[in-house]
């Protein structure tokens, strides 16, 4: 039956951090409830990235695209219900007004797989250059020249949570890496 259905690419929203858990919801749903000859492939674009932490380097993958899980599928009868249904999914990125979900163009979706395909291969290098425990001086902000020692570093987002005496209470503040200097 599979060869018969027509499947297209889809955009999927959904909430940003749970696109893989969310990926493996839609195989298992679909499969469950007797639709895996509708649903082609579920994919979450990722890039290698090489991070560089107290001088050892390890290799993580990273969702490239935040937000958004492509599916390659024949939206028929329920697909497109449990789909939507699914905890997490916020919709499909191009909808008609009739809330029918709208395919990708084909020069997008050959755009987005040579993308998906030429970041598997690149690797990008990010160096932390900060660590739990360390003493810093704010540079930026309101409490500009107080220091503070970092609790916790936030890569994704590239932030700092730092502890400052202030009036000597002990305040956590979330900070950028540029508002901040080794001492």
């Amino acid at each position: 039956m599979s060869g018969i259905l027509e499947k297209k690419w889809y955009v999927v929203k959904v909430v940003t951090g749970q696109e893989n858990k969310i990926k493996n919801y839609i195989d298992n749903e679909t499969s469950r409830l007797g639709y895996a000859d509708y649903m082609e492939e579920v994919l979450v674009p990722t890039e290698k990235v090489v991070q560089i932490r107290n001088n050892k380097k390890t290799i993580k993958e990273k969702v490239h695209m935040p937000g958004y899980v492509m599916v390659k599928a024949h939206l028929a009868g329920e697909v497109v219900h449990i789909i939507k249904s699914i905890p997490g999914v916020v919709g499909f990125l191009s909808e008609t007004k009739g809330g029918d979900p709208v395919p990708m163009r084909k020069s997008d979706v050959s755009r987005m797989l040579g993308q998906v395909d030429e970041l598997t291969e690149t690797i990008e290098t990010i160096a932390i250059p900060f660590e739990v425990g360390e003493t810093v001086k704010l540079i930026d902000g309101a409490f500009n020249g107080f220091n503070g020692v970092i609790e916790r570093v936030n890569e994704e987002k590239r932030k700092l949570e730092v502890m400052v005496k202030i009036f000597g209470r002990k305040t956590p503040l979330e900070l950028s890496y540029t508002q901040v200097e080794k001492m």
